[in-house]
């Protein structure tokens, strides 16, 4: 019979076995549903031939992990496809597409940032070339929604050749490699903003610069390329210049121009007061001129470029140096390359690594290099050398504050320097009370007091609450000021985390003081840690928060002094004033019992009410005018005490001492000049 032949057909060898589709074991395929036919051995072996195809299909898939005839028909990208669209993407088209990282946010931000670069590398060129600055900002408005932004210095100017790529390249720089303080560091911010006024407005940047009165002026319009990060100049020639040395240049761009916070104008202000040696002048849209003069003819300290500290690096940079030094041995390179490190400082180093100190630095492997790094980070090492700061300084901090700000006590302090992640960096503090940032309360309860005041409006009699005024923090990093992100900001946290209420300020909890005050903080550090490329606040580090809150207390504490002597003398003022009050009765009184004269008894009580409250009479005779202490080796200036007070320049033979303490003045607030800040 068929079926019995069948069932007694030998079975196959294993190499003839079935082979059945994917997940479908051998069980599973009936006599039935067998698709092998009964017949002669040739037509089986076709059949074997056949079902090799969807097996072969199968294992191409488990290969390759991609279907390509499902990609093709659904539209899903293969690895092929995608291949063929991936490219290298330039730092500059980066940069133009994400230009808020730059500070380019809006249109009235766009125009500080660009004034604000061009002032800061006009600076920074000045003070290298040891230049008392000179900067002329103009901005002209050219259409709507156009401004076009000029800045001229007094530099050393730029050499030909190097015009194009400092004003048509991004990253392109001196300061990045360097560990020296300057303004800038990453050789981004004016090529950014011309690549803005390229984007907006399509005009190229402008540029003149001259090294010398016998040098040409040479002109140059540039713009960027944004896919290669290279410049294309459009226009090249000599001109003709009034001015013997220096770099002038034009940004054509879409902005809008304000006044108050956060505006070009202040930000001007605020750079006068970090740098009392520069003059500003300023030209706004509507061709008012505002000069910003020299505070002092005392430029700073230029600052030196130092090298790396070994507590500042990182453990990939360790290994790239490794590999580029010069150096024979590791003795050499460890002596040569980093700051602070001596040649027996590299042994200990080396023999905690447990690497010869005569070994070839380039045959350093990854894993000894991790242990180097771990040996360094243990080792001690003396701190780095702070000859590449160049601070403020206290004088320059008071003179700075006296040019800018209509108050009547100042005070300043600079820090010893510190270190963080093996970077130095410097904490300076100025304090302005008084004057017309507000007035003064009379005493701490009332400070705190909110005062309620009775008013109409629309029609309604309604009450309103007055609390003093909050104190205005002036923050700046390496004499540059910080306008926006204060939130963010460590130099933010560590005043509002200072107890100011042990100085005799109110302070509600979490925030500023109140008060009429004004707080000056500055950084200057070799690499100031900002939490972004646009530089607006600086980036929260437990050695940066302990400097600052230290330099806060140190001029709070004069502060309390100042205002403790301030209750004091209101005290007694009080006190001659409900004497006076009551002479005339007291008097009447006396003559009532006794005959006496009137008028000698009323001079007598009057020089009595005098002699025991002197003290009035004596704090406002010394807030008339600058005052120091003469036991501290301080004198009395006099008249030229209120020059200062009228925004005269300070000199080294100014007094900066009172009885405050060192580095305090008061003046007189009616002497002293109208500031342009806080009014």
């Amino acid at each position: 019979m068929a079926g019995s032949a069948t069932l007694n057909r030998p079975r196959p060898k294993a190499k003839d076995q079935l082979q059945l589709p994917f997940g479908q074991d051998e069980s599973a395929a009936t006599p039935a549903e067998s698709p092998m036919p009964a017949t002669s051995g040739t037509k089986s072996k076709d059949h074997h031939a056949k079902s090799d195809k969807p097996s072969k299909a199968v294992r191409a898939r488990e290969e390759s992990g991609t279907d390509k005839r499902r990609g093709a028909k659904s539209g899903f990208a293969t690895a092929e496809s995608m291949s063929k669209s991936q490219r290298e993407i330039s730092v500059s088209e980066f940069f133009a597409k994400n230009r808020h990282l730059l500070g380019f946010d809006n249109k009235r931000k766009a125009l500080l940032t660009t004034v604000k670069e061009a002032v800061d590398n006009s600076l920074d060129a000045c003070e290298e070339a040891g230049i008392l600055p000179d900067i002329h900002v103009r901005i002209s408005q050219t259409d709507a929604e156009r401004y076009a932004v000029t800045v001229r210095d007094n530099g050393p100017g730029i050499v030909k050749q190097q015009i194009p790529n400092v004003f048509g390249k991004l990253l392109y720089g001196s300061k990045f490699h360097r560990l020296k303080m300057s303004r800038g560091q990453q050789g981004i911010g004016i090529s950014a903003a011309g690549m803005y006024g390229l984007l907006t407005t399509g005009k190229s940047v402008r540029i003149t610069s001259r090294t010398g009165k016998r040098a040409d002026a040479h002109y140059y319009e540039l713009q960027i390329n944004t896919k290669t990060n290279d410049p294309q100049i459009v226009k090249e020639k000599t001109i003709n210049v009034d001015w013997d040395h220096g770099t002038e240049v034009t940004i054509e761009l879409v902005a809008t121009y304000q006044k108050g916070r956060a505006s070009v104008d202040e930000y001007l202000e605020l750079t006068a007061i970090a740098n009392p040696h520069a003059r500003f002048e300023f030209v706004d849209p509507e061709g008012a001129v505002i000069e910003l003069p020299r505070g002092t003819d005392v430029a700073p300290a230029p600052a030196v470029e130092i090298k790396p500290h070994p507590y500042g690096i990182e453990l990939g940079v360790l290994i790239k140096m490794l590999k580029d030094t010069r150096a024979k041995t590791m003795s050499q390179f460890l002596s040569h390359e980093f700051s602070r490190v001596s040649v027996g400082t590299a042994s200990t180093i080396c023999e905690k690594a447990g690497v010869s100190a005569r070994s070839n630095p380039h045959r350093i492997g990854t894993h000894e290099a991790e242990t180097l790094y771990k040996a360094m980070q243990e080792t001690p090492i003396r701190a780095p050398a702070t000859n590449c700061l160049s601070p403020i300084g206290e004088k320059q901090v008071l003179a700075g504050l006296l040019k800018g700000v209509r108050a009547e006590f100042f005070t300043a302090t600079t820090r010893p320097p510190a270190v963080y992640r093996g970077n130095p960096f410097q904490i300076e503090v100025g304090l302005a009370y008084g004057g017309e940032l507000g007035p003064d309360p009379s005493a701490e309860e009332e400070q705190a007091k909110q005062t309620n005041e009775a008013v109409v409006r629309r029609g309604k009699v309604v009450t309103e609450s007055k609390a003093p005024s909050t104190a205005k923090l002036l923050r700046f990093a390496n004499r540059v000021p910080l306008l926006f992100q204060p939130g963010g900001c460590c130099i933010t946290k560590a005043v509002t985390e200072t107890d100011w209420r042990r100085y005799g300020l109110s302070q509600p909890g979490g925030a500023l003081p109140q008060g009429p005050l004004a707080i000056f903080v500055h950084m200057a550090s070799v690499w100031v840690p900002f939490t972004s490329e646009g530089k607006e606040a600086v980036a929260d580090y437990d050695e940066i928060r302990k400097e600052i809150k230290l330099a806060v207390q140190d001029c709070g504490r004069k502060l309390q002094a100042y205002l403790n002597r301030r209750k004091k003398q209101k005290y007694e003022s009080d006190r001659r004033s409900i004497f006076q009050r009551y002479i005339g009765e007291l008097v009447n009184s006396v003559a009532a019992i006794k005959r006496i004269n009137k008028q000698e008894l009323t001079d007598q009580l009057l020089a009595i009410a005098k002699k025991v409250t002197a003290r009035a009479d004596e704090e406002v005779e010394l807030i008339g005018g600058e005052r120091t202490n003469p036991a501290r080796g301080g004198k009395t200036p006099g008249k030229a005490g209120k020059k200062s007070g009228r925004g005269g320049k300070a000199t080294e033979s100014d007094a900066v001492s009172s009885e405050y303490g060192e580095n305090t003045i008061v003046v007189d607030r009616a002497a002293q000049a109208p500031g342009p800040l806080f009014k």
